[in-house]
């Protein structure tokens, strides 16, 4: 209120300053008349000038009576003494005129400082636009995109699979629609929403959803998109976009990877020091206390790092409400792949649900990734709808990556890996508890793999005993045994298989306390995490060096005793390994039928037929 009062001000003094001017231009134009010195000379010798005023360039004279054109004042550029009287001989009208130096000398010194600032101002826009700092009048200004109910075009109509935070959010989606009667018995709306879970389940789709149901404008901006090379740029973009907010309430501000904005302060600079980043999240601190909720402005914001937050935003106050968009269970998966299937044209024999069954960890984007593989596929092969191969194509194109037919094996190297592929086949249909093996090929696919075998989970686990993680270990090590016992020898195949092993083994004994001499104890501590990249060693051991060697004795002991099993089990059923093999050899894939068809006399150990019986 108090800037606009002073900008109404500012108006009226200059209307009444345009207004003087030209009032004195006016009283000028009507009283006073510039002539020619040849005629200021002829009014002097006819007496009509009563007083002359002289300056450097002019001479004023002021008549005794009006002429007739009803001035009373007359100008002329003044002429050299000597030079008027030899020109009054000649009786010819003469005057001076002054030559205006005036746009010369501005443009000598205005077009170099114009061509500085204009060089100056077009190399910093660039380093600008390579940095991501937008336009230099812009960098203290929000990034934030503004969406109204039309535009975000999402509803929780478009968002299946996570129907618990679909359900914690309709209280968000009511209350910005009604306020006051969400608020009649004094409870509040939390102030801020953080969604948490794996990549790809869902979360900014949910923060669209989330705005397209309440119908008010939705500020989306990355955390990143605060911290800028220039310090203080990060907390004015904080304070401007909640400016915009507030003017727009009720409305929503949806904050992409928090994480890169709120990171817990002191991790990465221990030493002290000024941080731009701490500034930023100080700043976003302060608006989150700052505003009040009632007026229907709530912060959603994302990420998939929620451990290295700072302990402060997640206070009560803050992000009130914690949650969780993870991965969807099969009747999550068949409901999201309805919703894109409506999108491509679908055989009608293809039952969604086998697919469902056939991507057990899929996210939701991975699931939309899988149905637009399959019409890929279709439209390759020119078919007129989608088939349920193209999704098993699909499924393993993702998987195991894609086939490379140019890379020739020899015919050892492809002996190995048949044998090596149908003894993790194998080996997963003698142990019960496994997952059934789906189809085994030697076809090389993606990077540096020679062959695969894809399980297909028929449910999905939660809980895992000590007898299913060895029979997960031994399916990992079938590969290994099949090429000791065939060949007598060991190749480079196993690599990622050993490493799997190992880090399951080592689970087993240092995070679930699965070894009797070593104790019920927890020698590293789990921590949340979404994103499946190794978790880097902070710290150093946690553990004795004495009880270190313990527990690697212990995870050497779980492996090497597992591989044995399943090398018992090959060894027992080496004409079926041998019958296997060269079918695969032949025919390079074979499905869950053919797999069937060839171990119908399989033998099972004896500890696997105990527990089939009593199950």
């Amino acid at each position: 209120m108090e800037q606009k009062t002073q900008w109404n001000l500012i108006y009226w003094i200059v209307a009444i300053t345009l207004l003087l001017m030209l009032q004195n231009w006016w009283q000028t134009a009507r009283t006073v008349e510039l002539v020619p010195y040849s005629e200021f000379e002829q009014a002097l010798k006819e007496g009509r000038v009563e007083e002359v005023f002289i300056t450097d360039k002019l001479i004023t004279g002021k008549l005794r009576a009006p002429d007739a054109k009803g001035k009373t004042v007359i100008v002329a550029n003044r002429v050299e003494p000597d030079l008027a009287a030899r020109l009054a001989q000649y009786n010819v009208p003469y005057t001076r005129v002054v030559e205006s130096t005036f746009l010369r000398d501005l443009m000598s010194w205005v077009l170099p400082a114009v061509i500085f600032f204009a060089v100056w101002f077009f190399l910093f826009r660039k380093f600008a636009e390579k940095q991501g700092m937008g336009g230099f009048m812009t960098i203290g200004k929000s990034r934030a995109k503004v969406y109204v109910e039309k535009d975000t075009g999402v509803t929780f109509d478009d968002v299946a699979g996570v129907d618990e935070a679909k359900a914690e959010l309709r209280e968000v989606v009511e209350f910005l629609k009604n306020p006051q009667e969400y608020g009649r018995l004094g409870a509040r709306v939390p102030k801020g929403v953080l969604l948490v879970g794996p990549p790809g389940t869902g979360k900014t789709l949910l923060a669209k959803a989330v705005a397209g149901e309440a119908g008010v404008p939705f500020f989306s901006i990355s955390g990143s998109e605060f911290v800028e090379m220039f310090v203080g740029v990060g907390a004015a973009r904080v304070r401007d976009l909640f400016e915009q907010a507030r003017e727009k309430a009720p409305a929503i501000i949806f904050i992409d990877e928090l994480d890169a904005l709120g990171r817990a302060r002191g991790v990465a600079n221990p030493l002290g020091g000024h941080d731009e980043r701490e500034q930023t999240l100080n700043q976003l601190l302060t608006e989150m206390d700052g505003f009040d909720s009632s007026v229907g402005l709530v912060i959603l914001a994302a990420t998939n790092r929620p451990e290295i937050l700072d302990p402060a935003l997640l206070r009560a106050g803050r992000f009130d409400r914690q949650v969780l968009v993870d991965r969807p269970d099969k009747k999550g998966r068949l409901a999201i792949l309805k919703v894109h299937a409506k999108k491509i044209k679908l055989a009608a024999n293809v039952d969604l649900e086998q697919v469902a069954a056939l991507t057990a960890g899929f996210s939701g984007a991975d699931l939309a990734n899988l149905v637009n593989e399959a019409a890929l596929m279709a439209t390759r092969r020119k078919a007129d709808a989608v088939e349920l191969s193209d999704f098993t194509a699909a499924i393993e194109r993702i998987v195991a990556g894609l086939e490379k037919k140019n890379r020739v094996l020899n015919e050892r190297e492809r002996r190995t890996v048949a044998y090596h592929e149908m003894g993790h086949a194998l080996v997963a249909l003698a142990l019960p508890g496994t997952d059934p093996v789906h189809k085994v090929s030697i076809i090389p696919r993606g990077i540096g793999a020679l062959g695969y075998t894809i399980q297909r989970p028929t449910e999905d686990r939660y809980l895992m005993t000590r007898q299913e993680l060895e029979n997960k270990i031994a399916v990992l090590l079938g590969g290994r045994a099949a090429e000791k016992l065939v060949f007598g020898e060991l190749s480079t195949g196993a690599a990622d298989d050993l490493a799997k092993a190992t880090d399951i083994a080592r689970d087993m004994i240092t995070r679930y306390g699965m070894d009797e001499d070593l104790g019920y104890i927890a020698f590293e501590a789990q921590r949340p995490r979404f994103l499946d990249v190794p978790e880097l060693a902070a710290g150093g051991c946690r553990v004795a060096e004495s009880t270190q060697a313990r527990i690697d004795a212990a995870v050497r002991g779980i492996v090497m005793d597992v591989f044995a099993r399943a090398y018992g089990i090959l060894a027992d059923n080496r004409d079926v390994l041998d019958r296997c093999a060269a079918e695969l050899l032949a025919r390079e894939t074979l499905d869950e039928a053919a797999i069937q068809a060839l171990t119908v006399d399989l033998k099972k150990p004896a500890s696997a037929l105990a527990t089939a019986v009593s199950s």
